[in-house]
């Protein structure tokens, strides 16, 4: 979701110059053309300043008026320019080594011994004293919050205005100006504000923050951008060790650890409001890794940070940003207390890393003031609620926004608002706008209809029973936010000449505890055993029942009717409660499968089953967008707990059997700092009754050639059957640190990813008995009983950006002789956008 919306973002991407007081640009290089990485650049006089990237590349703007620039890097001769004109770009500069600092090369570049190197003595400090700095000294802490965020499509040029595509809408460009970070031209095309209150209690470790007001500038669908920007730019503590953005984690400069990934040095001291502060340079000793430069300045007293600006590495292992640069500003509290004052974040989005390549900026600016300490709250405050939006809050007037602002909008952030209500007017713009909710939803809109077609990508597909299939469908939409929701298909299957089809609603009737009732209707084709966990969506159907490519005959499927109702609530935020009841019917969907069970009156081929559930779910870390009857993830780093029972009942509907089934997972992703994402799932299950093979737990396989999390991919359908499971599946993505370490693999910005998943199954010899039948299509049952079925698989994710394989090994169960069928290796491959 985030990155499709990225890539609508980038379907807008498109120099015009403005001008500011001081603007510099340039190259630095030493003596032999070489480009000087990390070189210290400032103007004279002050602490404004920036560093080269690898490149040896740089610009720097200020407000103020300077007239000299001062150009340094340990070993080498400061140089110093004069600056006869306010704007000079491309300029070229050539530092001279300077034989008499060659040594402190040797001390400061970290691989001699850091003793000597007095910036790492300060960074130890630093560690040593960031619990006595902050908002961590006290029990309980408030204070007033100001966030402004901002997209902007940078690095236009006058072929691009003039161009075709902006025909109509040349007016946009009248509001365009300058980034002071990377120099480049951008216009402004979104804005969002919002005003809260934060309050914390360290005790109990827990936050709330009360949203006041909310102001943003575009579309109906604003939130979707929100909480975009609002995940990818997620807070953070420049003292942890690592710092987590796009889903990456990069090191910090005052990480434990940074000793042993940046280069430390020490280059100036000053005056900064009245505290005397030491200046520290850093930057990182290995390419293509998670790391940042820059600098910081910090109190000489208290060790605490006054200042700290840092800039992502051009060569990170990250797609699809170019740039990533923040600010922090602390200000400080009786004499002593350092705290946030000011915070700003700069991502540059672009398709590609090239210098000259256009993109979209990202900008988050935050503001703090008005801090209170030690006022203690009842613990119940800091209860999360289900439902909290106030209609106001997003209605506030001008008068609300000049008591709250805690920094005023600029001219150009001040006619967003007004370009965007003109902008929305213009049909060439609706155009491009609505293209970009179809790639972002799967959904055509009709304007004139609340009705949507879709979801697109399901239209097309493919399998043995029903040969080429289409499929088409659409559901009712008034906005993100309905109360309810009619959804419905029709499908065709050219092969078994034969339509298929399903419609269901869900209605939310209490908005506080989130009170839904669902229900609907499917006639359908299926591959069943596809997962451990079936799906609540009584219109949900596996990947599986329509693989274009399979390995093996893609023939083992199920003609399924399903009725369903459930009715579920949220008492406690992310704690879902559900009961649902369903009836359905199952048979064969192919001569070469037998769902043929034994009954006292001969052999059956159609099951009939009444089924209620009850089931309860619960996601810690959970965060949503919206408020009416679907939600949409604005996170997904939280844990998935799981856990129900169904009973079958056949004295309901004629049903034919009776049991008790119970299930649970747990599914739980873990951040591991700079060694990259593990993600783990555990699953348990067990049906106390006789059932046929329609109502087992079939072990999932997948003889798909995509790589599907939670499937085992070298086990065919129905090659392993139970009554009684255990499975778990272990994952991890290592985000390229060990690939980043091999020279000629460096550059490719490849991921490695290493996996295992294994299974323990059984099933009773009544229920082997009850679906042994003479037809010669009948499925032997067995279990991975003997011993814990495993699989595991290699990975390199990230070819090209967008493309993973996996090579999958099969661990046991291949005797050729007991098993003469057994896939023992085989590739997988999948497809997306990833940071």
């Amino acid at each position: 979701m985030k990155l499709r919306l990225l890539g609508v973002l980038l379907s807008f991407i498109c120099n015009i110059s403005a001008y500011a007081q001081t603007k510099v640009s340039g190259y630095v290089f030493d003596e032999y053309n070489e480009p000087i990485s990390f070189a210290n650049i400032i103007f004279q006089g002050s602490t404004e300043g920036t560093t080269t990237n690898e490149n040896g590349k740089f610009y720097l703007e200020s407000e103020e008026t300077w007239n000299v620039l001062t150009i340094s890097f340990i070993g080498y001769e400061t140089l110093k320019i004069s600056l006869d004109k306010k704007v000079n770009y491309n300029l070229k500069f050539t530092l001279k080594e300077e034989a008499a600092q060659l040594d402190a090369v040797v001390l400061l570049t970290g691989k001699q011994s850091k003793k000597n190197n007095p910036a790492i003595d300060i960074l130890r400090k630093i560690w040593e004293n960031k619990r006595e700095n902050g908002l961590r000294r006290f029990k309980q802490y408030e204070y007033d919050k100001y966030e402004k965020v901002e997209f902007d499509i940078n690095t236009i040029d006058s072929a691009l205005i003039k161009s075709k595509f902006f025909k109509g809408m040349e007016f946009v460009f009248n509001e365009v100006d300058t980034s002071r970070v990377t120099g480049k031209t951008y216009l402004p095309m979104f804005i969002n504000e919002a005003a809260s209150r934060v309050y914390g209690d360290n005790i109990i470790n827990k936050e709330k923050e009360v949203l006041k007001g909310n102001k943003n500038s575009g579309f109906n669908d604003n939130q979707v951008i929100i909480d975009f920007v609002d995940d990818l730019y997620s807070d953070y503590d420049v003292y942890d060790n690592y710092l987590k953005f796009f889903d990456k984690s990069f090191v910090s400069p005052l990480s434990r650890t940074g000793i042993s990934t940046y280069n430390y040095v020490l280059t100036d001291s000053a005056y900064i409001d009245n505290k005397w502060c030491f200046n520290i340079i850093y930057y990182p000793r290995r390419k293509n890794e998670l790391t940042f430069k820059g600098d910081f300045w910090v109190a000489d007293s208290t060790y605490a940070l006054k200042e700290i600006n840092l800039q992502a590495s051009k060569s990170a292992n990250i797609n699809w940003v170019k740039e990533i640069y923040i600010e922090q500003e602390f200000e400080v509290l009786n004499d002593s207390i350092f705290l946030v004052k000011r915070d700003y974040m700069m991502s540059d989005f672009a398709l590609s890393k090239k210098e000259t390549s256009r993109g979209i900026y990202g900008k988050r600016t935050t503001l703090y003031d008005n801090y209170e300490f030690n006022v203690q709250k009842d613990k119940k405050f800091y209860d999360a609620e289900v439902y909290n939006y106030d209609k106001d809050v997003y209605d506030r007037d001008d008068a609300f926004w000049q008591k709250n602002r805690l920094e005023a909008l600029n001219k150009d952030e001040k006619g967003v608002y007004k370009m965007l209500d003109t902008l929305k007017t213009v049909k060439k713009f609706k155009q491009m706008y609505n293209l970009g909710s179809i790639l972002s939803s799967g959904y055509i809109e009709f304007n004139t209809l609340p009705l949507d077609y879709g979801p697109i990508f399901s239209t097309f597909g493919f399998n043995e029973v029903e040969g080429v299939r289409l499929r088409t469908g659409g559901r009712t939409y008034f906005g993100r936010n309905d109360l309810w929701r009619l959804e419905g298909f029709l499908a065709y299957g050219f092969k078994d000449d034969k339509f298929k089809y399903g419609i269901s609603g869900k209605w939310l009737l209490d908005k506080k505890s989130r009170l839904i009732i669902s229900g609907g209707n499917r006639r359908d084709v299926e591959q069943l055993g596809a997962s451990l966990t079936n799906s609540t969506d009584v219109l949900g159907r596996s990947l599986a029942s329509s693989a274009v490519v399979t390995a093996g005959a893609n023939d083992k499927l199920t003609t399924i009717n399903l009725t369903s109702f459930a009715i579920e609530a949220e008492p406690f935020r992310n704690l879902i409660l559900r009961l649902g009841a369903n009836y359905r019917t199952l048979e064969s969907a192919s001569p070469t499968f037998s769902l043929d069970y034994n009954t006292p009156n001969g052999i059956a081929s159609e099951i009939k089953q009444f089924e209620t559930t009850a089931a309860v779910y619960f996601f810690p870390g959970r965060k949503m967008t919206g408020f009416g009857v679907e939600r949409y993830d604005a996170n997904d780093d939280y844990a998935r707990v799981f856990a129900q029972i169904s009973l079958g009942d056949k004295s309901i509907f004629n049903s034919d059997f009776d049991y008790t089934k119970l299930q649970c997972s747990y599914v739980q992703p873990w951040q591991l700092g700079g060694f990259g994402r593990l993600t783990t799932s555990v699953e348990a299950g067990k049906t106390f009754g006789e059932v046929p093979l329609g109502l087992l737990s079939v072990i999932p396989g997948n003889q798909s050639y995509f790589s599907i999390y939670n499937t085992f991919s070298q086990l065919d359908f129905y090659e392993f059957v139970s009554d009684t499971y255990t499975s778990f599946h272990v994952e991890h993505n290592f985000n390229g640190r060990l690939f980043s370490r091999i020279p000629f693999l460096r550059k490719f910005n490849l991921r490695e990813i290493v996996s295992i998943r294994g299974v323990w199954g059984d099933i009773s010899d009544k229920n082997v008995a009850l679906s042994t039948t003479n037809n010669p299509f009948n499925i032997p049952l067995v279990a991975p009983s003997d011993k814990i079925y495993y699989e595991y698989g290699l990975g390199i994710g990230n070819i090209f950006k967008v493309f993973r394989i996996d090579f999958n090994f099969r661990g046991n169960y291949k005797d050729e002789t007991l098993y003469p069928n057994a896939r023992k290796f085989g590739v997988t491959g999948s497809f997306g956008f990833n940071f």
